[in-house]
């Protein structure tokens, strides 16, 4: 069955309250943990949930594209969980989900570079626009200034990064793939490889010893439950029936979620985070397919 519009708007405002809501839980997840060791543990739970999953997927799964799934596992999942848990031992979770709205401005960039999407000056417009608030607040987004916290922004970008590659690499290699397949299959390698790195840390002996590492140990939980697992499989089903520019503008909302928590945390927010999230929301929005309708109506406008 074809799916509708309605649908797929439904879908992206669901992602967004989700993963607008994971910025503070893996700040609550580096608490008990280092941030290897949680970013590891949000892989490593979210394929427990999806092994069964795999399970069965994995024999349906083209030959010819399990080392894409292996590769989508990597730079949609893993790379990004370790890069986020890193940057968020110093950066608050309300910035790290602004930042985390330059995904569409990488995927438009990594797209037209290496995946055949169509140049327009008014998409790169948009880019400038966006990178422009991405590096503002790189620089002057900690509310305590200093060029380390900026080098822990800097990881998010690469986050960022890991996730414009991801959405144009499943458009390309695995449009075909079913949603489940993708999220479980991927998670699988990927999870595998992250607890046989865990089993060589003291993250046991840390979950028995400390009840704050419990604590932790529950947020990283619901964060592997509906950030990873649920929400990747919902994303991945949107790419598919959309495209990579459209499942990532779920950045539009995400930022207002994650200020919010970031705000009930006690949190910093001020008009450079405010600054900064416009310029990259409005870049993203330029970039974007309603903001070619957008110049069209304008362009009609002043011409006629």
């Amino acid at each position: 069955m074809k799916s509708n519009p309605t649908t797929h708007w439904i879908a992206l405002i669901s992602l967004a309250l989700v993963w607008g809501s994971s910025f503070i839980l893996i700040k609550k997840g580096v608490e008990g943990f280092t941030a290897l060791q949680m970013g590891t543990l949000r892989i490593g739970i979210s394929m427990l949930f999806l092994l069964p999953v795999a399970l069965y997927y994995f024999p349906r799964v083209p030959r010819n594209r399990i080392g894409h799934l292996v590769i989508a596992g990597f730079i949609g999942n893993l790379i990004p969980a370790l890069l986020f848990a890193t940057a968020e031992t110093k950066v608050d979770s309300g910035l790290a989900g602004i930042l985390n709205a330059s995904t569409p401005l990488f995927a438009f960039l990594i797209g037209i570079a290496f995946f055949g999407i169509l140049f327009r000056w008014y998409r790169l417009g948009g880019v400038l626009l966006g990178l422009g608030g991405t590096i503002l607040l790189v620089l002057y987004g900690s509310p305590h200034f200093s060029f380390e916290n900026s080098r822990y922004a800097v990881l998010i970008i690469g986050a960022t990064i890991c996730y414009g590659i991801s959405v144009n690499f499943i458009k390309r290699y695995l449009q075909e793939i079913h949603p489940l397949a993708i999220s479980g299959v991927s998670l699988f390698f990927v999870g595998v490889l992250s607890w046989a790195y865990l089993f060589t840390t003291d993250f046991t002996a840390r979950i028995a010893e400390s009840a704050l590492s419990r604590e932790s140990l529950f947020y990283i939980s619901i964060l592997a439950l509906f950030s990873t697992s649920l929400a990747s499989i919902l994303f991945f089903w949107l790419t598919q029936k959309t495209d990579a520019l459209f499942a990532s503008t779920v950045t539009y909302m995400i930022p207002v979620v994650a200020i919010g928590w970031g705000i009930l945390a006690g949190e910093t927010v001020s008009l450079i985070h405010f600054l900064g999230m416009t310029l990259i929301l409005s870049g993203v929005y330029l970039s974007s397919a309603r903001g070619e309708r957008f110049i069209q109506r304008l362009s009609r406008i002043f011409l006629h």
